[in-house]
């Protein structure tokens, strides 16, 4: 009887011990999923703030985007208001008798050296017809309601240049002078809007 009492005790006692350490082994099972778990959670966190960062934009980046905008909006803007300010006077043929004017006042004054080219009348005139010329051009475009009177009086001087400017500045100031005063004389008058939307669909 004691040697069964004997060897009954150590079986309790082995019994207990493997439960202890099966009891161990499920606590730091259980322990080692909750630190996985929470590793998960913080990397998923962590890429989602992450994406969050990429995918919100800064301030900064915004503040481009819209002044870029506005710079484009106000230079379209301009570019239209400066395309109705020249369809609403005589723009090309004013441009073309200032040009001639101006290319008829340097015919004048060519000065090689000792030697003065000069073709033609000398005098005031040489100086005075040009200048008067570019003026009546620059009137027909700021001031375009008198456009035939100022175109007329343009055509007689680009004329009258081929005798008293320097053979009309090579001809080439009288032939510029003349077309863009028949051109200002020809100018049928400011556009509408429905007349120069018609012309851009003609055009394009």
């Amino acid at each position: 009887m004691k040697d069964s009492a004997a060897n009954g005790q150590p079986t309790d006692e082995r019994e207990a011990a493997e439960q202890e350490a099966t009891v161990q082994k499920t606590s730091l099972l259980a322990l080692s999923r909750r630190s996985r778990r929470a590793d998960e959670r913080s990397d998923h966190l962590e890429s989602g703030v992450e994406t969050a960062e990429f995918a919100v934009p800064t301030p900064e980046a915004g503040d481009a985007e819209r002044s870029e905008g506005a710079e484009m909006t106000e230079g379209a803007e301009k570019g239209r208001g400066f395309k109705h300010w020249r369809r609403q006077r005589p723009f090309i043929g004013g441009v073309l008798a200032v040009l001639g004017g101006i290319e008829l006042f340097f015919s004048g004054q060519l000065d090689l050296g000792n030697m003065q080219i000069q073709f033609g009348i000398e005098g005031l005139q040489a100086t005075v017809i040009p200048i008067v010329i570019v003026v009546l051009a620059l009137l027909s475009i700021f001031r375009p309601t008198h456009h035939v009177f100022y175109g007329i009086i343009g055509l007689v001087l680009a004329v009258y240049s081929l005798i008293g400017v320097n053979l009309g500045g090579f001809i080439i100031g009288m032939l510029l002078s003349t077309i863009g005063a028949i051109l200002v004389v020809a100018w049928m008058g400011p556009r509408g809007p429905k007349e120069s939307e018609a012309a851009e669909g003609e055009t394009a």
